[in-house]
């Protein structure tokens, strides 16, 4: 399709600025073109990529406070375990040393394990049973803040004292290493989810955002009075989205057809109108000039040509009054039957004037409709079957139920509807090839169809040329009737 406002495939990504709320209370649909959004308005492409990113980064502060609080936990207890161990193991060395060879304190050597003990970060100190100092590396200037304090036994005796603390080197500072290692890897995982989430969040707002956009320029297009603008078909599009460009397309091709509806309408009024309207306005002339003479009889044509006018603008107005029948039905229980059966007494006369023989067979059928709008959608049939039966002919009317239903038959034997009229016959002002020489102004039909769908209801047609036609009326029966 061709056309400015016709987006069928050549919408792009136009960036975020594109769905930016343009329009303004009491304002065109394009007065806000190319402005900025008004305050607190942001893009809908914009907000999905910060929505994303704040759900990734709180997912991930989330889990990395958890991770850092139960791991923190358990580096604690880990260094408290190696802390004991260590302990257990000075005290071992030292009570062995104080049995090896002369027990006492005298021969002791402790160096090493002091040493081992400073690499893995505790300084520590030996007494004897009498509180002498028997070696250390605590510094003398430490106080007794920190300290841990382990009786050493022998054989049941105790044998002296081990005094130990804990600085912050090595296990201290491998657990304080580790801490640091952790809480760096979760910054680095939380910037990367940031990354990948606003990454993410552009691809799905594309997604999101472009059919949006195209709905808006096909908007705007519509708008501007091109009625050629379409959305089209939006690949890749979430399918609410997908579904939406669909309805907007058959809603811009129904706004089409009623306006191609709506300007048919005018011609084909104005195509009625003219014929009588030429006569008034030639005889009338002729009068005034004296061309012809003043005469009953021209005052008796140009008194028939004005009814005639009068007879088209009431049809006009019975059409009018159809299409709203929905909001001016009186709806109340009623027998189809005795409906149908007054609405051909109303035409008895006029078929025995044709020379038509009329057949009537009616079952009750109780409906929930307006008597008054039923008897002239049946009144509309009756008289089209009428125009269109030549003398000798036939006319029945038969009622019954069916499926919970009423079904009237109006049939004829009159000329028939080819194939290729049948689907306009109930079009507004519309006159087949077979209509050409019966006065009518093509709308009785078209009211008939319009008062039926006001009763929920159907009308349908049957024809064949030569043969006749069949009108077939169906209602829903009211509620609570056997069926």
């Amino acid at each position: 399709m061709q056309g400015e406002g016709n987006t069928r495939g050549g919408s792009r990504w136009a960036g975020w600025g594109d769905l930016r709320a343009r329009a303004h209370a009491g304002q065109p649909a394009d007065a806000g073109a190319g402005q900025g959004p008004s305050r607190g308005q942001r893009p809908v492409g914009l907000r999905l990529a910060l929505a994303f990113v704040a759900v990734a980064v709180l997912a991930v502060a989330l889990v990395a406070i958890l991770a850092v609080l139960f791991t923190d936990k358990d580096i604690a207890v880990l260094v408290q375990q190696r802390r004991d161990d260590l302990i257990r193991s000075l005290a071992a060395d030292a009570i062995s040393t104080y049995n090896t060879g002369q027990p006492g304190w005298t021969d002791v050597y402790l160096s090493p394990a002091l040493e081992l003990a400073a690499s893995d970060g505790a300084q520590a100190a030996i007494f004897d049973a009498r509180g002498k100092l028997v070696a250390s590396t605590l510094p003398t200037s430490g106080g007794t803040a920190g300290l841990d304090r382990r009786p050493l036994t022998l054989g049941g005796r105790r044998i002296g004292t081990l005094l130990v603390r804990f600085t912050g080197q090595g296990v201290g500072a491998s657990a304080n290493n580790l801490r640091v290692s952790l809480i760096r890897a979760v910054i680095g995982a939380a910037g990367l989810a940031a990354v990948l989430a606003l990454l993410v969040a552009l691809a799905v707002s594309r997604r999101i955002t472009r059919p949006v956009i195209r709905l808006i320029e096909s908007a705007r297009a519509m708008g501007r009075g091109d009625r050629q603008a379409r959305v089209g078909d939006v690949p890749g599009a979430p399918a609410e989205l997908r579904e939406l460009a669909v309805t907007f397309d058959q809603m811009a091709d129904t706004l089409v057809a009623q306006e191609q509806l709506r300007r048919d309408l005018a011609a084909d009024i104005a195509h009625e109108l003219r014929t009588p309207v030429a006569v008034l306005q030639a005889n009338t002339e002729a009068l005034l000039d004296g061309v012809l003479a003043h005469t009953p009889e021209q005052t008796a044509s140009l008194h028939e040509e004005v009814l005639r006018l009068g007879r088209m603008v009431g049809d006009l107005q019975t059409l009018a009054a159809a299409e709203a029948a929905a909001l001016q039905l009186s709806l109340r229980s009623c027998d189809l039957a005795q409906i149908a059966a007054a609405a051909a007494e109303d035409w008895e006369a006029s078929f025995a004037a044709a020379r038509i023989s009329f057949q009537r067979e009616l079952e009750p059928a109780p409906v929930l409709a307006d008597p008054g709008r039923l008897h002239q959608v049946i009144g509309n049939l009756l008289s089209n079957a009428l125009k269109f039966t030549p003398a000798g002919g036939r006319i029945e009317m038969l009622l019954s139920q069916a499926g919970g239903q009423a079904r009237l038959e109006v049939r004829d034997t009159g000329a028939g509807i080819s194939p290729e009229d049948q689907p306009h016959v109930f079009d507004r002002l519309w006159r087949g090839a077979q209509a050409t020489q019966i006065t009518g102004s093509g709308i009785g039909l078209a009211v008939a169809a319009e008062l039926t769908r006001a009763h929920q209801g159907t009308i349908e047609l049957t024809s064949e040329l030569g043969i006749g036609s069949q009108f077939t009326l169906t209602l829903p029966l009211a509620p609570g009737v056997a069926q």
